[in-house]
């Protein structure tokens, strides 16, 4: 089967390599959509160190069940649709004895510390498909992507009493906004320039501040709009240390701080106010089968069609041409799909 490896910093090409074959409780599904992550861009810029190259990238798949192994339930039946989990779990360390299989230890995600699923087909075992014929093929690529943002908010134990500021409009940040106004809760959107702060008004920002005007005026703006007390929770979904130390600053007393993204560079705080305001400050690490089985919900109970989240959509034959495009457009780029 047809491949595409990224090979080196800023190389990707299309390689033959063997047809998989499912074994005892696996799946052999037929990928039909993959959304590029950033851990997938940072990799092809050569700037992710969980990488060893050559790498399939892809880890947001959606498609359909091929054939199965011995063992596997009636229900994944050959033809039907769905998304592929695409992390591990070892059952034995610290997160996964507290039931945190998300935050495994020794979490290999596909694309990432393993093969991922910009191929033809892939195998898994059948428990990390979840089942859906509803949603419109496109988006079942959607929903691991949106997973990790809703994972950040129940991380964040938001509720329909809160005010709920997420820095960073992008695929993530759009996942914390649908997450929260998912529970009711009132959200305020920041990022630079207006393409993005539009799609989050689309998906329920109550509010948005474009934080091209600075980070004194951003924070003032958030205080002027929490009536002068800051927000119950922020979501960090850029990872830079400018926001990392903003999310600090416009969180209200007693607040709640979820930080998605991480920063590359080391972050200088004034900790006096993680206890003058005795902070709840949580690290979000991608997502539960829960979150998942959110978004999906979430989804299929939209009005209007979540294309506006993908920005532009790439045949199969042409998936080496996806990652250059999104370096060369990633300020305006949302989500980059592969589709065949």
């Amino acid at each position: 089967m047809k491949a595409l490896m990224i090979e080196g910093e800023a190389t990707c090409a299309f390689h033959e390599v063997p047809d998989p074959k499912p074994g005892p409780g696996e799946v052999l599904f037929a990928v039909r959509h993959v959304a590029l992550c950033g851990s997938d861009l940072n990799t092809f810029k050569g700037l992710n160190p969980l990488v060893a190259l050559p790498r399939i990238p892809g880890h947001e798949i959606g498609g359909e069940i091929a054939a199965v192994g011995e063992g596997v339930p009636a229900e994944y039946a050959p033809g039907h649709r769905g998304i592929v989990v695409p992390y591990t779990s070892c059952g034995t360390c610290p997160s996964c004895r507290r039931g945190r299989v998300n935050a495994c230890q020794t979490n290999r995600t596909l694309g990432v510390q393993q093969d991922g699923g910009l191929a033809e087909w892939i195998v898994v075992p059948y428990g990390k498909i979840i089942l859906n014929d509803r949603l419109a093929p496109r988006h079942l690529a959607l929903v691991e992507p949106l997973s990790v943002g809703f994972h950040a908010v129940d991380r964040g134990r938001v509720t329909a009493e809160d005010t709920v500021v997420v820095l960073g409009c992008g695929m993530i940040g759009m996942g914390a906004i649908a997450g929260a106004v998912h529970r009711n809760a009132r959200v305020i959107a920041v990022d630079v320039g207006e393409a993005k702060i539009d799609i989050a008004r689309r998906h329920g920002a109550a509010e948005a501040v474009d934080a091209a005007m600075g980070t004194e005026a951003v924070n003032a703006r958030i205080l002027e709009l929490t009536n002068g007390e800051g927000a119950d929770v922020v979501v960090e979904a850029v990872g830079l240390p400018a926001t990392f130390t903003q999310a600090i600053d416009i969180v209200a007393f007693s607040g709640r701080v979820v930080y998605i993204g991480y920063a590359k560079e080391p972050v200088t705080y004034k900790t006096q106010f993680f206890n003058l305001k005795e902070l709840d400050i949580l690290g979000s690490r991608n997502a539960t089968i829960d979150d998942f089985r959110a978004v999906i919900d979430y989804l299929e109970g939209l009005e209007t069609p979540p294309d506006d989240l993908i920005t532009k959509v790439f045949p199969f034959a042409e998936a080496e041409k996806a990652l250059p495009y999104w370096v060369a457009e990633r300020a305006n780029v949302l989500k980059v799909l592969i589709e065949r």
